[in-house]
């Protein structure tokens, strides 16, 4: 059972700060990375590690004030709050929102710096590329919706600006009796993997050096008539007495080493309501 809000909570400032692995860690792998891409074997890698997380709150008191379109909480195992839907499905219809693209809603002409971007952009095409290619394993009709369109996503003290897109495609009437093996065909999210997936899965593995866990997992709600999930990004975990904050970003060949540094720790941020 939850614990009761407190008004005294949210009347003080929350301090919290974080310790990324050291540059030169990321470094090596980020130089890993672009071998395998110059190789041929990946053209994106979604990079993550984890960073120690310094808070006076504990799981439960991060997800009972925190603000997010999904929340999770693991016992006293782990909590994510997720911008990020996986899949949902209604009437037939299923539908997938791959993000990628993240900037300060603070910069100037953030959202057409964040579109005109080349990198970004070529970024977020192979993403979609990916999320259409899996929806088209288990639905028909697959097309893009909606491409790259801009979400605000409170960050923290900060607000970010965050680049969608939306794929649809219908499925068989009776989806219902085989929706386990719908979300198992399409696992693990090509937006925290990259692509092609198997090969970018094993990279993954070899470079990261640390085990995910349930990070970049998926988590959601099944009625027996529909489905609503999400990627289990922006995620707490708790290891002994420490918490740890695991965060990353997509790499291309055209990835710049400390832009991404910094989009791994700009990402380490607690929305509290």
């Amino acid at each position: 059972m939850d614990a009761p809000k407190s008004t005294a909570y949210h009347d003080k400032k929350i301090h919290y700060d974080y310790e990324p692995i050291p540059l030169a860690r990321y470094e090596k792998a980020f130089q890993q990375v672009q071998e395998e891409i110059k190789k041929g074997n990946s053209y994106l890698i979604n990079l993550t590690f984890p960073s120690k997380l310094n808070i006076d709150y504990s799981l439960l008191e991060i997800y009972n004030y925190t603000d997010a379109k999904f929340k999770l909480l693991m016992d006293d195992k782990f909590v994510c709050f997720s911008p990020e839907r996986f899949v949902k499905i209604e009437n037939n219809t299923i539908y997938t929102h791959p993000m990628k693209g993240t900037i300060d809603a603070k910069i100037p002409q953030a959202k057409e710096k964040i579109l005109a971007n080349e990198k970004e952009m070529a970024e977020h095409t192979m993403v979609v590329d990916l999320l259409r290619n899996d929806l088209s394993m288990v639905a028909k009709k697959v097309r893009v919706e909606k491409f790259r369109y801009v979400e605000r996503i409170k960050a923290g003290e900060r607000e970010l600006l965050q680049v969608s897109s939306k794929i649809r495609g219908e499925l068989e009437e009776d989806w219902q009796n085989s929706v386990g093996d719908i979300l198992c065909a399409m696992l693990p999210a090509g937006s925290i993997t990259g692509t092609p997936k198997k090969s970018t899965i094993e990279i993954i593995k070899k470079v990261e050096g640390y085990a995910r866990g349930f990070y970049s997992g998926v988590f959601g709600l099944f009625d027996g008539e529909s489905l609503d999930s999400a990627i289990m990004i922006r995620y707490i975990e708790k290891v002994g007495d420490k918490l740890y904050y695991k965060s990353g970003g997509g790499i291309t060949i055209d990835s710049d080493m400390m832009e991404e540094y910094n989009e791994m720790c700009e990402k380490i941020y607690v929305p509290f309501l």
